[in-house]
């Protein structure tokens, strides 16, 4: 199952954030792809939104990762721009996703064709420049999870 849309600008990509934060529940995994400035932070910024997170929600690019757990569920939020896939090998990342040394939450990975395994269920969302200036969203869900109802 698939989603895709066309988004004219940072607020359209925010608010489709804000449908996703308000559906999902906790243990659902985001795997975020795209270019520089394509809006992965914006759409993370909306999911925060959407769980109710009153903190500002910045990108952590060089923090690796950002723990928001004032929301209806906490939000991971990793950023793996400034890695190679054999540096993301022993940060243990499934842990966050298996549950292990954190709450279930949702955990939204940005630059997630850096990581060399995978989770079994997560959605996969890639976002890209468009030739008008905007951006276009296709979320496609892996395993045993859906794509939330979002509204265009």
């Amino acid at each position: 199952m698939s989603f895709s849309q066309q988004l004219a600008n940072a607020a359209a990509t925010h608010e489709i954030g804000r449908q996703l934060g308000a559906q999902l529940a906790a243990g659902a995994i985001l795997l975020l792809e795209g270019d520089l400035g394509a809006g992965k932070t914006s759409l993370v910024q909306g999911i925060g939104t959407g769980l109710g997170i009153s903190e500002t929600i910045d990108s952590p690019t060089f923090t690796l990762i950002n723990e928001y757990d004032d929301g209806r569920v906490p939000l991971y939020h990793l950023d793996l721009y400034r890695l190679e896939p054999a540096e993301v090998t022993g940060l243990n990342l499934d842990s966050y996703w298996e549950g292990i040394e954190t709450e279930p939450g949702i955990v939204a990975i940005e630059w997630a064709e850096r990581l060399p395994y995978l989770p079994q269920d997560y959605l996969r969302i890639k976002l890209t420049h468009d030739a008008a200036g905007g951006r276009k969203l296709v979320i496609e869900a892996i395993g045993q999870i859906a794509v939330p109802t979002l509204t265009r």
